[in-house]
């Protein structure tokens, strides 16, 4: 039993890992998705949701997608894939990206001061003297020392853009210091809206459609919602009072870059696969909207890290999750689905969520038209019933040449019982951290308990510059990592070895 990737370094290192459960026998997509559909028509019912779609991205494509409900209650047309709602902070990510976008075309730089693209803030009273200055990657990060303010900044949506740059002239009320701690602000993200458009010069709007939308194929997708067409628009109501109440319509306005954007199913499937598309780093062609290298950018979450629990029905149970804010996304380490991003978005009228796991190439979103009605929990009970199924495939890190030869090296070195075979591939600290007399003894006490190891497992290399390995041998196996030093050419700092307990076999 092949344990998962990098486990292997810490079970050697003396660490203590979760044992490993028998492998699942794959499912299809199509046999999982009554359990998936389970998930959302719980949701539904117990969030007295409308209607509700939801999708799987996988492979590239929309691999499985589903409407439940209403559009509205008046003429209860059905929810489909071309249904648009709107998907409130999961705009933030549109907004991420486009600047991201600007600072590749070298229109801003993401340690400029926000003041240099909206000259209002140039007046602002910060909270201490010794204060710094607002910079555009804070209001990325949240760290911009604003007030959490989803219920006010919500309603905002509709503000007029000239209104909205008094409310900046007028100055804030901070909640913190700069760059101090992650507090959530819709407003700080109104405000990377105008550096869009100061920046690019011309609308916010404008440079998200032509940067992101159009090129990705989203011609369903945008921001003046109540203009969409009435036979595909899903109505935003609230549950009040034992009974469905719709929510005003508000048309485009300031606050559009927090949480504008209307989408479909079918839409929001090509972003998502666009973004999932980033992973791995390779050598193809680069022809998306924005690079991949900068979409990966995304997941690099500011140093205010929080300890928090899984989302969904496993969470309690689930290892827990560092979490950090990226760049529009939440981001967090899971020790079942590896690196995930994340948002929600609730708005009056709507909810929506989206999860990435870029190790696998597999996004799971939801769209809802109740107020504040996050389909969190079902988004990530479907990301981890497909991890059940074996429908998360971990993408490969491929054995680079260098790992290759030195792999094969010690291989040999374990057959011959001493280092001979290692003849000139040893980084120059080998031999100070253990003698070759050690080495020697340490080889032959291996073989007197498992013998001699004449096959072995596909290597699982951990990066182009280290793997761990199996080796399978006469009276049980071994596991082991190598790990090669920073030279040209590659030697080898580290290797060793680690008799596998029957249990773990």
């Amino acid at each position: 039993m092949r344990l998962k990737s990098g486990l292997v370094f810490a079970v050697i290192l003396g660490v203590s890992v979760p044992s490993t459960a028998q492998e699942p026998t794959p499912k299809t997509l199509d046999q999982l998705a009554p359990e998936i559909d389970a998930l959302f028509a719980r949701f539904q019912t117990e969030q007295h949701v409308p209607g509700v779609v939801y999708g799987v991205v996988k492979d590239g494509k929309l691999a499985y997608v589903k409407g439940l409900g209403v559009q509205n209650i008046t003429d209860k047309r059905p929810v489909t894939p071309d249904s648009l709602f709107r998907i409130a902070s999961m705009t933030k990510a549109f907004t991420a990206l486009s600047i991201l976008k600007l600072r590749d075309d070298g229109k801003l730089r993401l340690d400029d001061l926000a003041e240099q693209y909206v000259p209002e803030m140039k007046g602002w009273t910060y909270p201490t003297k010794d204060s710094p200055r607002i910079r555009v990657r804070d209001l990325l990060q949240h760290v911009g020392g604003f007030v959490t303010d989803d219920p006010w900044g919500d309603r905002q949506q509709v503000l007029p853009q000239e209104d909205f740059t008094r409310m900046i002239a007028a100055g804030v009320p901070f909640s913190r210091v700069p760059q101090s701690s992650h507090e959530y602000s819709n407003f700080g993200y109104a405000l990377l809206g105008r550096i869009v458009t100061n920046a690019s010069g011309m609308p916010y709007t404008d440079y998200v459609q032509r940067t992101i939308l159009t090129p990705l194929g989203m011609t369903s997708s945008g921001f003046d919602a109540p203009k969409a067409p009435k036979a595909r628009y899903a109505l935003g109501y609230r549950w009040e009072n034992e009974r469905w109440t719709a929510e005003p319509e508000m048309v485009d306005g300031a606050f559009n870059s927090m949480g504008g954007l209307q989408v479909s199913a079918n839409d929001y499937a090509k972003w998502v696969a666009f973004l999932l598309s980033a992973w791995p780093a390779r050598d193809d062609a680069d022809n998306g909207p924005v690079k991949r290298a900068t979409v990966r950018e995304i997941a690099q979450g500011l140093n205010f890290v929080s300890v928090v629990n899984r989302t969904g029905a496993s969470g309690a149970d689930a290892c827990k999750l560092s979490s950090a804010y990226g760049m529009g996304w939440r981001v967090a380490q899971d020790c079942d689905l590896g690196l995930t991003l994340a948002h929600g978005g609730g708005y009056p009228g709507y909810g929506s969520h989206v999860m990435l796991m870029p190790d696998h190439g597999v996004g799971v979103f939801a769209l809802s038209n109740r107020t504040y009605a996050g389909p969190s929990g079902p988004a990530w009970d479907t990301a981890v019933a497909m991890d059940k199924a074996g429908l998360l495939e971990t993408r490969a890190v491929p054995l680079s040449p260098a790992v290759a030869d030195a792999y094969a090296a010690a291989r040999a070195a374990y057959a011959a019982g001493d280092l001979g075979p290692l003849q000139g591939k040893l980084a120059m600290n080998f031999l100070l951290d253990r003698s070759a007399d050690n080495w020697r003894a340490e080889f032959a006490k291996l073989k007197a308990e498992v013998g001699a190891c004449p096959t072995d497992e596909p290597p699982m290399p951990t990066g182009a510059m280290s793997t761990t390995f199996r080796l399978n041998c006469a009276k049980g196996k071994l596991d082991g990592i190598l790990l090669l030093a920073p030279t040209t050419p590659a030697t080898i700092q580290a290797l060793r070895f680690r008799v596998v307990p029957p249990e773990a076999r």
